[in-house]
């Protein structure tokens, strides 16, 4: 399993002309530009599992005979996870560590684990996620079989039988998408609270000021240029989700009217590559707010990446992307999105369900942590 292990260093306690370029508006840094480093490093991380650690050069996929992608996927069956455990320094600058390497593999899928870690003084994990990629013959395009891993250690079985759990749970939520069933008595009871609650006629909290979901788009219009392609000459998923980033996070604070915090990545799905030379629209809407017994105020967003035809102007869509975020001291949001039509109310049931699946996630790793102090 460590024969994959990859890391890259960003030393920002000493380099100030780096951090430099990390740096956001806040004192913070830009997260955006991190996960497209991960990204980037998942990939590596999977080459390097493929073509054994010795091999240092890639070369092209026409000389390998395969090429290796994130696994496409169709929507809401989420590719990846990525979660915020602490806040990124404002003020104590530290250097950044990311690392990861693969932890489970199928035929030709792989699942590679990534985190980011804070150095200098005592080491913490700050952030922790997944992605899963596959394996691809570069002339059949068809799925191609990867090494299986050999586990040495009662950890390393672990780490494998989880990465098979994340499998078999990505196949349970599959079933469960709302574009295959209806959604449970459950969310059919909170759907009706909230239109009893905020529906148009409704005369019920009126202290908090009702947004039609409708009413939160943003969207921006992005040329493709060939300096952000990758080995496969189509444009690189880590700049899409950077882009993805900072216009959720802009339709998270022009909605609560307050500088939030990220929190995770709660999906991503892939369904086409982006050509280079395409215009991109990005679209991104408030689909729900919330709060939890941690954050006084959580605000999950969706951001879907279609590729317009220029001739037509008909658009396909190649990527979604769900972000939760947070406000950690402030009050709760005077604010409340509320779905209008049907399908809004179905993208408020799917991140309903993602917001909760992230707290389930984050109860057990702080369980976990307890335990181990």
């Amino acid at each position: 399993m460590m024969d994959s292990y990859s890391e890259l260093v960003l030393p920002f306690g000493t380099q100030k002309d780096l951090l430099e370029q990390y740096i956001n508006a806040s004192g913070g840094l830009r997260v955006g530009k991190l996960m497209e480093h991960l990204d980037s490093l998942a990939g590596s991380i999977s080459y390097k599992h493929v073509l054994g650690p010795g091999v240092h050069m890639f070369g092209t996929m026409q000389e390998r005979g395969f090429f290796i992608v994130t696994a496409a996927c169709p929507k809401n069956n989420s590719l990846g996870r990525l979660d915020m455990l602490l806040p990124l320094f404002r003020h104590n600058v530290r250097d950044l560590r990311l690392s990861g390497h693969v932890i489970h593999t199928g035929k030709s899928s792989m699942e590679v684990v990534v985190k980011i870690e804070l150095l200098g003084g005592k080491e913490e994990t700050v952030l922790l996620g997944r992605f899963s990629m596959v394996c691809r013959d570069a002339f059949t395009q068809k799925a191609r079989p990867v090494p299986q891993l050999k586990l040495s250690t009662p950890e390393e079985q672990a780490l494998f039988d989880m990465g098979a759990a994340h499998k078999e749970r990505r196949g349970v939520l599959a079933l469960r998408s709302l574009d295959r069933v209806p959604p449970s008595t459950e969310e059919v009871g909170e759907l009706h609270q909230l239109y009893l609650n905020y529906g148009e006629n409704s005369k019920r909290n009126y202290h908090t000021e009702r947004v039609w979901m409708e009413d939160t788009s943003l969207e921006n219009c992005i040329l493709m240029f060939p300096q952000e392609r990758n080995v496969h000459s189509k444009i690189f998923g880590g700049y899409l989700m950077r882009l993805a980033y900072e216009l959720g996070f802009t339709a998270a604070t022009l909605f609560s009217h307050r500088h939030v915090r990220f929190l995770s990545l709660d999906g991503l799905s892939f369904s086409h590559p982006v050509p280079i030379g395409s215009i991109l629209r990005l679209r991104s809407k408030v689909a729900l707010t919330a709060v939890s017994e941690k954050y006084p105020a959580l605000v999950h967003t969706i951001v879907e990446a279609n590729v317009v035809d220029v001739a037509t102007g008909k658009e396909l869509t190649t990527n979604e992307f769900r972000f939760t975020w947070c406000d950690d001291d402030g009050e709760p949001l005077a604010r409340r999105v509320v779905p209008r039509t049907y399908q809004d109310a179905m993208e408020c049931i799917e991140a309903k369900r993602a917001v909760d699946m992230g707290d389930e996630i984050r109860r057990i790793r702080e369980l976990k942590a307890k335990l181990i102090d």
